[in-house]
């Protein structure tokens, strides 16, 4: 592995950083940017999952192979969905939220949970990406994790700044989510590397995995404060330019 493949691995993650210094620098943000951030994210990972890891999983396998890899993608995403504690902070917000995730502390230790489970995917998608088809494969797939990562580190540690956590403290708590990604993208891109065979169903694994979080956790987020006509504009933003990155750089 050359540092180029280490970069590539390493940075979506660290990414997340800049959301969480972020939060030093600006209070609260509109809701309808907000969705809209949401909005554009889930359109950046959706194109993703298909021009960079679905399409390249056909390529390497058959239609079983690929249909099975996204059966036990999204079997496992929600069962880890099911079985830690987490929520979804925008559906909270409407009133769905039990009277301990209510309480401010209690709120953002539940929304760190729910971002550090789905970073988990989006690091091992990097992984899988670059070691299938090396860097033209996995630079876009990391140019996509990064630039929603940076949105995902402001949300994440937000709801802190409702207590008494001092702001720096509140920053580098948002930037830490990330730190999940990189061992993740490296334990995929070893597992993959060594078993070749496994590519077409750890591509589509990968993709099961952001696909779940599409359809889980952002675009109910991004509907749930009224603002769906900007979120669904921005999806449409974000889906283009990863597909415009995608054909660019592959």
């Amino acid at each position: 592995m050359g540092l180029n493949e280490l970069l590539i691995l390493v940075a979506p993650g660290l990414a997340t950083g800049i959301g969480g210094l972020a939060l030093l620098m600006v209070g609260r943000t509109s809701e309808r940017s907000l969705d809209a951030l949401l909005g554009l994210t889930a359109g950046i990972m959706l194109a993703a999952s298909f021009f960079s890891l679905l399409v390249p999983a056909l390529d390497r396998g058959s239609v079983w192979q690929v249909l099975v890899g996204l059966a036990v993608g999204a079997l496992v995403l929600a069962k880890v969905d099911q079985v830690l504690p987490h929520l979804h902070p925008r559906l909270v917000e409407r009133g769905q939220a039990t009277a301990s995730a209510r309480d401010p502390r209690r709120k953002a230790t539940l929304l760190l949970s729910a971002m550090t489970i789905h970073n988990v995917p989006e690091g091992m998608a990097v992984g899988v990406a670059l070691a299938a088809g090396g860097v033209e494969l996995g630079l876009p797939i990391a140019i996509a994790i990064g630039v929603q990562n940076i949105p995902e580190g402001f949300a994440a540690a937000a709801p802190l700044l409702e207590t008494d956590v001092p702001r720096r403290r509140v920053a580098a708590i948002g930037a830490a989510t990330g730190l999940v990604e990189p061992p993740a993208a490296l334990a995929a891109y070893a597992a993959v590397s060594y078993g070749e065979v496994l590519l077409p169903y750890a591509l589509a694994f990968a993709a099961a995995a952001m696909l779940y979080v599409i359809v889980d956790e952002l675009l109910p987020e991004a509907a749930a404060r009224g603002n769906e006509r900007e979120a669904t504009m921005a999806f449409f933003v974000g889906f283009m330019l990863m597909m415009l990155l995608d054909v660019t750089l592959g």
